[in-house]
Formats: C-alpha cells, sequence, structure tokens
C-alpha cells in the first residue's frame, strides 16, 4: 500500500472513532495521535535497518510535540487509533494487531529488567480504555476491551473485558466485543463484592435478630 493512501486510511479510522471529527484537514494537522503514528513509522524504517540513534531521535521529538511516546522497535499494525494520546507510553518489543484503539495514558510496558520479549502483545481488534496499565510479556486476545485503569499482568482470552486491579476477565465469550466508546460502561467487580457482602451481613443480622429473640424467649 502505498504511502499515501495509508495516510488515507489513517485518517478514516478517526472518523469512524471520534465523533468529534469535521474534516480531513482539521485530523490530519491537529490529531496529535496520527502524528505519533506518522512518526513511529518513520523511526521504525530507520530501527529496523540498525540506525538506532537516529530512530531515537525521531521519537523523542515526537514525543515532545505529542506527549505520546512510542518506542522505534514497536510494531504496530495498520488502522491503530490514538485517541486523546497525552501519557500513552508503547515499549520496545510491543507488538499490536490491526484494529486497535487506546486512550490517553494507556501504557504497554515492561515488569522489570528482563531481556528480550518483555512488553504486550495486542491482537486485532482490542480496545485499551482510559488509564489502563497491560505490563509484561503477555497476550491480549482479539476482540477483548480492557477497562479504564485496569492494571493488566496475565494473559487475556479472545472476546473478553477485563477490568479492576489487577486486571480480572468480567465478560468472555458473550457477543463479540464492538469497537465503540462506550468504555465508561462496563462491570465493576468490586462494587459488585460489596453488594454482595452487603447481602451476606444483612443475612446474618437477620439471624442474630433470631437469636436474641430465642435467648429471651428462654430467660422468660
Amino acid at each position: 500500500m502505498g504511502i499515501f493512501r495509508r495516510m488515507k486510511e489513517d485518517m478514516d479510522v478517526v472518523f469512524e472513532q471520534d465523533p468529534a471529527a469535521r474534516s480531513y484537514l482539521e485530523v490530519f494537522l491537529t490529531y496529535s495521535g496520527l502524528h505519533a503514528i506518522w512518526s513511529h513509522r518513520v523511526a521504525h524504517f530507520f530501527y529496523k535497518r540498525k540506525l538506532f540513534f537516529i530512530a531515537r531521535v525521531i521519537s523523542q521529538v515526537s514525543r515532545f510535540f505529542t506527549g505520546i511516546e512510542i518506542h522505534p522497535g514497536a510494531k504496530i499494525g495498520r488502522r491503530f487509533f490514538i485517541d486523546h494520546g497525552m501519557g500513552v507510553v508503547i515499549g520496545e518489543t510491543c507488538e499490536i494487531g490491526d484494529d486497535v484503539t487506546i486512550f490517553q495514558g494507556v501504557t504497554l510496558g515492561g515488569t522489570g529488567k528482563e531481556k528480550g520479549k518483555r512488553h504486550p502483545t495486542i491482537k486485532d481488534n482490542v480496545l485499551i480504555s482510559t488509564g489502563a496499565k497491560v505490563l509484561g510479556s503477555i497476550t491480549i486476545g482479539e476482540n477483548s476491551k480492557v477497562g479504564g485503569g485496569a492494571v493488566v499482568i496475565k494473559d487475556v482470552p479472545p472476546n473478553c473485558t477485563v477490568v479492576g486491579v489487577p486486571g480480572k476477565v468480567v465478560v468472555q465469550n458473550g457477543k463479540r466485543v464492538s469497537r465503540d466508546l462506550d468504555h465508561h460502561k462496563l462491570p465493576d467487580p468490586v462494587a459488585d463484592k460489596f453488594k454482595e457482602m452487603q447481602t451476606e451481613i444483612e443475612a446474618l443480622k437477620a439471624e442474630i435478630a433470631k437469636l436474641k429473640e430465642r435467648m429471651t424467649e428462654d430467660d422468660n
């Protein structure tokens, strides 16, 4: 695919994902996520040819202007969309598939000083919401969602929704997860657990009340 067709494809994804986009000119000039992706492709070109210094300079200049840090060694597929990208960090050995969407504050990082593959693999059609951290050499399966603020340190199967700290799968093998922006409409396992505890507490209170009544009757 030619460079201009690829750039147009990137901009078309913006119109699909962001209802605020109004014109190609506006998207071309003002969307920092696009600028970061385009800069990364240039940096990655030099990185593959072992021109590491030039590649890092390009990536750092891009980081300065966009607020998005993508290591030039990361492998990124087609139609990648970064929305409100400030604070996004993508590590050197990350592998990102096609049709992936991530939001501001997302980290695709490592867990220490280990060598080799130390960053996540993100499969096709994944959505990673605001502030989520996906850490280590793990895999997020196709069509999965990672909720806002989640910290994911284990593999996630395809067609799942993950929320919480640490991240837990709360939806699996349901209907296909769509690439929409309703990432605020996710289950809350912590709140659900509190509800369960509240129910148990109410039941225990009722049992204690019955025991007190029996003891009072026995005393009488």
